[in-house]
């Protein structure tokens, strides 16, 4: 009787993750779609006159550039400038902003003397501080790097420090009553369960530390695709700016899913 129940069971629970898994597929199938309307529509619209393409491009003028740029080599230059930019200003301020939050979780005292600074820090327009940092950093990739790592430093400081703040206070009481220091508390408790917080935060600074870089190329650059996308409005080609915009969304997009990965990666150990 028992193992009629459990093949049953089994049965039911086989057929939960086959629905899971269809259900997984149709979704991707549906965003595929969605995509695809979105282009022929466009294109369509285009062709028709419906909408000019000298403002609007089109995705085989897009296509027609892509091309152009990848025979020059001039785009894989310019994809590699701004993905290195990027890519240390992510790591700079999600390793900094981690740190800084654990310093302000030790100490009471740091904590809210420095609390109302970094909220007008984060409420100040970045953008207008970029004249300064040219300045103090010169002009190029520190410019760039420094601007991305002001956009998402503070984001982290303040999302990492809310995950060790809201870490269970019972939970800390138990192990200061085993003997446990604030080390300890800090490596076996707080910082593992803020794990989900800090998967977040990568997910949140992957998108910001885009806007940060690009922001940079906007003030100071000779390349990258912020230089490509501002060189592209200066001469009136929307082509050059439109593919410039898709290819930043495609390794936005292959950042993000790299993210994804490490999750996974993590939860499964």
């Amino acid at each position: 009787m028992k193992n009629k129940k459990n093949i049953g069971a089994s049965k039911k629970y086989l057929k939960y993750l086959k629905s899971l898994k269809v259900d997984s597929v149709t979704t991707k199938i549906y965003q595929i779609l969605l995509l695809a309307i979105i282009i022929g529509v466009w294109e369509i619209l285009v062709a028709t006159n419906v909408i000019d393409a000298f403002f609007f491009s089109s995705p085989s003028r897009i296509c027609k550039t892509l091309i152009d740029l990848f025979a020059t080599g001039n785009l894989l230059h310019h994809m590699w400038v701004t993905l290195s930019e990027t890519i240390i200003g992510f790591v700079i301020a999600t390793a900094l902003g981690t740190l800084i939050a654990i310093m302000l979780w030790w100490s009471d005292k740091l904590r809210k003397v420095l609390d109302p600074y970094i909220v007008i820090l984060n409420s100040l327009p970045k953008i207008a501080l970029g004249p300064l940092i040219i300045i103090w950093v010169g002009a190029g990739t520190n410019a760039i790097v420094t601007m991305c790592v002001l956009i998402c430093i503070v984001i982290t400081i303040l999302s990492m420090l809310s995950a060790f703040l809201n870490c269970d206070k019972d939970k800390i009481v138990l192990m200061k009553s085993f003997g446990a220091n604030k080390f300890q508390i800090l490596t076996k408790l707080i910082l593992p369960n803020a794990f989900v917080d800090f998967i977040s935060v990568l997910k949140i600074n992957v998108g910001m530390a885009w806007v940060g870089t690009i922001m940079g190329e906007y003030l100071v650059s000779k390349a990258g695709l912020g230089y490509l996308i501002v060189y592209g409005s200066q001469i009136f080609k929307l082509d050059i700016v439109l593919t410039s915009t898709m290819v930043l969304c495609v390794l936005a997009g292959g950042m993000y899913f790299f993210v994804g990965l490490l999750e996974k990666k993590v939860k499964q150990k």
